[in-house]
């Protein structure tokens, strides 16, 4: 009970992100007894005078907060206390600072006992430097072991000279069409009529009541909610009516849904070849290229590199990932599927798709405390791909989950990537990821000249609503094969289902959004011309009215505010994580918010 503060502030602090209160939560297991912590109380004020300290800002408090905690964390954890003891207080814990409810808190603790335990006893990092890892740049000079240093190699080969720009195909040019689709997030329990704003990480579904009176769940969804298998199901039919669209598919990750607390690896597997099964039954013949996301494992974001073995390991993952999706994937990308998620494959002639597992740059992921460095070998094997495509004369196209410009995705292997797409710059014809629900871009510059855009990353939206999206997905036009094809991007279309409509109407059509040269006046979808598009919105505010209504696949969401604008504007020029060189205007706190973004 002397742990009692402020819930409205706590509260701030834990709630800021979903998974870090988890992650936190699980930290507080190796806590032996209520009496053992009331007895620190060296610890217990200096949190309450942390948390009622008025000055604090929501980032001070969070990195502060984590600092006390994992210190008195890591006093405890030598006391080899039961994990009976541990599991109770940490639960009583939970419950009683309000960080989530009693549902919640009883599942977080089995959810992540095992990881955190495993990986507090095989590091050496103080509570700074955890704190450090977990919270980054809002945890102020705190050292950040993500932000070790650490370089991949190249062959020495001169790096060829930047490509020309190619001329646009004509209008009766052949194409080549690739339908993205990302992060699909399947809830197996939503139940229609259920409350959508029940106050934990994922509503609509049981246990949680029937809704008061107009905020029920809908029958194909809700804005803060993933979504039913009908729904899914629909769209996988309307897909195949529209095979003539596309030539393939890339799928970029996170099947699950959002109930990160009660997961288990028999669930993540089901939901998995659940949805397998529905592409192989309406899109069978045709090609898919999956790649993993942050979802997939149970728990959330437990990605072990190949050096973590036994029980601990992703072999059950790794195994059914293969298993399910090898009615398309060669056997030639077995070795490195099972070794750490990733592969290679030809597209056609010419053309060769890298599959990254963006797992191993993820600073949630807590197995990289222990190792980061090129987690197993992904950067490097992907160096000699690239250069096996440059020498042959050949293109590449690069897919995976977790943006290389986005916070959570770890400093040091983020600039690595970034020295990789400047390297490679005249074989990378197209990179698409996923994470973030919205549909956007990030822009890789030039290492030594800042203002030439050498290449952009598309990030694509997200099948599932969550958080106040509608669901979406892309079409991409390539240069077609010819003999003298450049594989570059000509134009890229998005679809999207109105859930209000379908939900009042029962209307499931799935709607042409926008086409991204017409709706932004592009002459190309080159580099330059989306970086000056950017430039152009930073002062036209109707062209980024119009940008961020498809950011959502919605109209009835503003980003009015200067702070707001900036924070997007800052994500679209950042493809280096951690780094805001290239953007305007724009706060400490708002940079913190848009690099920790996280889903």
């Amino acid at each position: 009970e002397s742990l009692l503060v402020s819930h409205d502030t706590i509260n701030l602090v834990a709630m800021n992100r979903a998974t870090l209160v988890l992650n936190l939560l699980a930290v507080w297991l190796t806590l032996q007894s209520s009496a053992v912590i009331i007895a620190d109380k060296w610890n217990v004020e200096k949190l309450r005078k942390q948390l009622h300290d008025p000055a604090k800002d929501r980032f001070d408090l969070e990195c502060d907060t984590c600092v006390v905690l994992v210190d008195a964390i890591q006093l405890l954890v030598r006391e080899n206390s039961s994990e009976s003891d541990i599991a109770t207080t940490f639960t009583k814990l939970c419950i009683l600072l309000k960080v989530e409810d009693s549902l919640v808190c009883s599942g977080a603790v089995p959810e992540f006992k095992n990881e955190v335990l495993y990986v507090f006893t095989a590091i050496a990092l103080g509570p700074k430097e955890v704190c450090g890892a977990l919270i980054g740049d809002g945890c102020g000079m705190y050292y950040n072991p993500w932000k070790q240093n650490w370089t991949v190699t190249f062959p020495d080969v001169p790096k060829p000279p930047p490509p020309k720009e190619p001329d646009i195909p004509k209008p009766d040019a052949s194409l080549i069409k690739v339908l993205h689709l990302s992060d699909i997030h399947l809830d197996m329990a939503y139940t229609e009529g259920l409350n959508a704003e029940c106050g934990e990480p994922l509503c609509c579904r049981p246990p949680n009541k029937p809704a008061p009176p107009g905020r029920p769940a809908g029958y194909w969804g809700d804005y803060e909610c993933d979504l039913p298998l009908r729904t899914i199901s629909n769209l996988f039919e309307h897909l195949a009516q529209h095979k003539d669209r596309f030539d393939w598919i890339y799928w970029t990750g996170d099947l699950p849904a959002h109930n990160v607390w009660n997961q288990t690896r028999l669930q993540q597997l089901e939901t998995m070849h659940t949805l397998t099964s529905l592409m192989k039954l309406h899109l069978g013949d045709k090609m898919v290229y999956p790649t993993l996301g942050n979802h997939e494992s149970a728990p959330v974001n437990s990605f072990p590199p190949p050096f973590i073995t036994g029980g601990n390991s992703n072999k059950w993952l790794l195994d059914s990932y293969l298993l399910d999706f090898s009615h398309w994937l060669p056997s030639s990308t077995f070795s490195t599927i099972r070794k750490g998620g990733f592969y290679s494959v030809l597209l056609t002639a010419g053309l060769k798709l890298i599959s990254l597992n963006m797992n191993y740059c993820n600073s949630e992921n807590w197995w990289l405390l222990i190792n980061s460095t090129d987690p197993a070998g992904q950067l490097q094997w992907m160096i000699s791909e690239l250069q096996e495509s440059e020498d042959a004369g050949g293109k590449v196209h690069i897919i995976g989950h977790i943006g290389p410009g986005l916070g959570s995705c770890m400093a040091v292997w983020s600039w690595n990537y970034h020295r990789i797409v400047n390297r490679y710059e005249a074989t990378i014809v197209g990179q698409f990821f996923g994470h973030t629900h919205n549909d956007e871009f990030q822009i890789f510059y030039d290492e030594n000249d800042p203002s030439r855009a050498i290449n952009v990353v598309f990030l694509g939206p997200s099948i599932t609503p969550y958080t106040s999206n509608n669901p979406g997905y892309r079409i991409y036009e390539l240069d077609g094969i010819h003999n003298d094809t450049t594989f570059q991007l000509v134009d890229h279309h998005v679809h999207y289902l109105n859930l209000t409509k379908a939900n009042l109407d029962n209307d499931t059509t799935w709607k042409p959004e926008y086409g991204a040269r017409e709706a932004y006046g592009l002459s190309n979808l080159l580099p330059q011309e989306w970086s000056n598009l950017v430039d152009s919105m930073e002062t036209n505010d109707t062209l980024f009215d119009r940008f961020y209504k498809h950011y959502h696949r919605r109209e009835t969401i503003d980003c009015t505010t200067s702070q707001c604008k900036d924070s997007i504007l800052c994500g679209l020029r950042t493809a280096q994580s951690h780094d805001s060189s290239h953007c305007h205007n724009i706060t400490q706190a708002y940079r913190h918010y848009y690099n920790h973004r996280s889903c």
